[in-house]
């Protein structure tokens, strides 16, 4: 019992880290945005204006995950048996679909601009770049060693935003010697594309999770054969596992055993199950043990 209450205050004290990292990265993410703004308009950057808007989608993408990871963190009620961590995995399924309506956007005004480019302000470029690579870099360093996929799903856009604030400061020096003004447009195109490329990805991965889908890394065609391998089962049906939130899983099984079986080694049964389950990231483990013959209560599922 003492193991558990360890167990629940790390993820707690994890959960609580996640949030305070989301809402510093919030606060930087929104205040440099602001600055960003006013630099595009000064340069006359299209690259930096697009990622102005960016960064504003950006700092709307973080309140919600902020408010989402804050709700994540509430305990189990009779709502919600399994506590509000799907909360989490709403955030990053939200925030990647903002991620991919912004890059959209900044394509649909890049595009007509290299056909008619104007030259920028090289050394406002380069200075907002400097900037940008270290603001964005502090927020994605915050993030960086948290496990959640709402906090990876922001971690994302904060390294997407220090690749495209590279870009700026490649182009900026660039102009800084040569009379290049179509390099803007086109730094806003590959941003864009490598965004919905990388959103794209991480959108199939928050949707697969959303909708049940088995978590990546594990075998469940192999657990379900180790577990048919038991003394004593005679067969495994209605094998389930999902993921609440992307770290922690919840699996379930029918595990099928002799009619004359006794308590010892039902038990015997039970313990060598566990121990093939036995997962870090499975946080639920539901056995059933049915004899052969009896009525299973699951219905139409398989």
């Amino acid at each position: 019992m003492a193991h558990d209450h360890h167990h629940h205050d790390h993820h707690h004290h994890h959960g609580a880290e996640t949030t305070a990292n989301l809402k510093t990265a919030l606060f930087l993410n929104a205040g440099f945005a602001l600055i960003e703004l006013i630099g595009g308009l000064w340069t006359g950057s299209l690259a930096i204006l697009s990622d102005a808007l960016h960064d504003l989608g950006d700092s709307l993408s973080l309140a919600l995950a902020w408010f989402l990871q804050r709700l994540s963190a509430r305990r189990r009620d009779n709502r919600f048996s399994y506590g509000y961590r799907r909360f989490s995995l709403l955030g990053a399924l939200l925030n990647t679909v903002i991620l991919v309506g912004g890059a959209l956007y900044v394509l649909t005004e890049a595009i007509p601009r290299l056909l008619h480019p104007t030259s920028p302000r090289a050394e406002g470029m380069f200075a907002l770049a400097i900037l940008g690579i270290a603001v964005n870099g502090l927020a994605a360093y915050r993030l960086s060693r948290d496990k959640s996929l709402n906090a990876r799903a922001v971690t994302l856009h904060l390294m997407e935003d220090i690749l495209g604030w590279v870009g700026v400061l490649v182009v900026s020096i660039v102009l800084l010697f040569r009379e290049l003004a179509i390099l803007d447009p086109l730094l806003s195109i590959v941003i864009s594309l490598w965004v919905i490329y990388n959103a794209v990805r991480a959108l199939r991965q928050a949707a697969g999770l959303f909708l049940q889908a088995v978590p990546e890394g594990i075998d469940l065609a192999a657990i379900e054969e180790r577990l048919g391998h038991i003394e004593g089962v005679l067969s495994v049906h209605h094998t389930h596992l999902w993921s609440l939130d992307g770290v922690r899983h919840v699996f379930s099984t029918h595990l099928v055993v002799p009619e004359g079986a006794n308590g010892p080694e039902l038990y015997k049964i039970k313990c060598a199950a566990r121990e093939i389950v036995d997962d870090p990231a499975i946080a639920h483990t539901t056995l059933e043990l049915e004899f052969v013959g009896e009525a299973c209560g699951v219905r139409d599922l398989d």
